[in-house]
This record gives C-alpha cells, structure tokens and sequence, in this order.
C-alpha cells in the first residue's frame, strides 16, 4: 500500500535508515481513512500524559490557538488509538493549511502521502 520515499540526497546510509525509521513510526499510527476521526470539536479537552508530555494537557478547543497546539501535540505524539479519540476530521482538513506548517517534516509528508485530500486543500489554500 504505502512505498517508502526515497532518502533524501547527501544523506549517510545510517541517517537515510534513522530517517526511514521514524517515517515509519508515524506511518504506523495513521488511521485507515480520516473518516474515523471523531475527536472533540469544542469544549474543554485533557490530553493523557503519554501525549502531552511536555507541556499542556488541557487545551480549550474554542481558542483557536489552544486547538492548534492540541492538534499539533497529537500528530506528533498521539498513538494509534489517540488519532481517532483527539482528532476530528473535518477540523483536521480545515486546520491543515497552517497545522501543516507547525509540525515536522516527516509527520507532514506522511500525513499528506496517506491522505492526498490533506495536500489538495494545501493547494487549494495557496
């Protein structure tokens, strides 16, 4: 189903395979499709401590910037069975042309391979 990107150039093999891993591990934790993201919306949301390690645990969806830190946080440190319960999808396809430009690399490249209608609304923003 999913091939793996190609290394970037100039990388060493050993970073190459470090970089393939960690693809890898957020490949790993996608849904099959957005559909199943049925997270909170609005209200008042309590991360676990396994997510939000770092910092906040308890985002308040109605501020736009809480919403985005909390999504922010979960696409990054959310397990498989986190994407579902944090994530909405409509808010995710709504948040994506700047969310996207808030989180790494690898997590943006793998989100957008799996789902091509992150990276059309990408586009259709720009």
């Amino acid at each position: 189903m999913h091939h793996p990107a190609p290394p970037p150039s100039g990388l060493s093999d050993a970073a190459a395979e470090d970089l393939a891993l960690y693809r890898e591990k957020f490949r790993r934790r996608l849904p099959e499709s957005l559909d199943e993201l049925h997270g909170p919306t609005q209200g008042i949301v309590d991360l676990p401590l396994h997510v939000a390690w770092s910092g906040m645990t308890s985002y308040d969806m109605n501020k736009p910037r809480q919403r985005m830190g909390l999504y922010r946080t979960v696409l990054h440190e959310g397990l498989r069975d986190d994407l579902p319960r944090y994530l909405d999808r409509d808010l995710l396809l709504q948040l994506w042309p700047v969310l996207r430009t808030l989180v790494g690399r690898t997590v943006r490249t793998v989100w957008e391979d799996a789902f091509p209608q992150l990276a059309s609304r990408t586009r259709a923003a720009a």
